[in-house]
């Protein structure tokens, strides 16, 4: 019994061959000026919280997302953050290991039928 031959596939358009594989690689991740990352005073008796629920959802989607350890992921949102321009404070790995207990990331599996764009918006993050 012989082996089936493979079909050969011969590329037409090598400009448009190599765009989509460029593409491939392309990452854009917004980041709203408006969001709120540090909370308002909660009115409690105690420590305020430094960090909103939207930071803390913020960075444990970066750790599902790329696979990262959660020091890995402070220097990462550190990082975009600082390339955006944005003074905000990123919450340490030790908070991030706390909060994540009560906060689930779920990001469910999608073809690649085009790009996937991730965005962030404060007010779907409730506490």
């Amino acid at each position: 019994m012989s082996r089936p031959i493979p079909p050969s596939y011969k590329t037409k358009n090598w400009p448009a061959y190599n765009e989509a594989l460029k593409q491939r690689g392309s990452l854009t991740i917004w980041f709203d000026p408006d969001m709120v990352w540090v909370p308002p005073p909660t009115g409690k008796r105690g420590r305020q919280p430094q960090n909103s629920d939207a930071a803390i959802q913020t960075c444990l989607t970066m750790k599902v997302l790329f696979g990262m350890a959660l020091r890995q992921v402070t220097g990462f949102v550190e990082s975009l953050l600082r390339l955006v321009g944005l003074d905000w404070a990123v919450p340490d790995f030790s908070t991030l290991s706390r909060r994540q207990k009560a906060l689930v990331v779920t990001i469910p599996y999608r073809g690649s039928q085009g790009p996937l764009n991730l965005l962030i918006h404060s007010r779907d993050i409730t506490s």
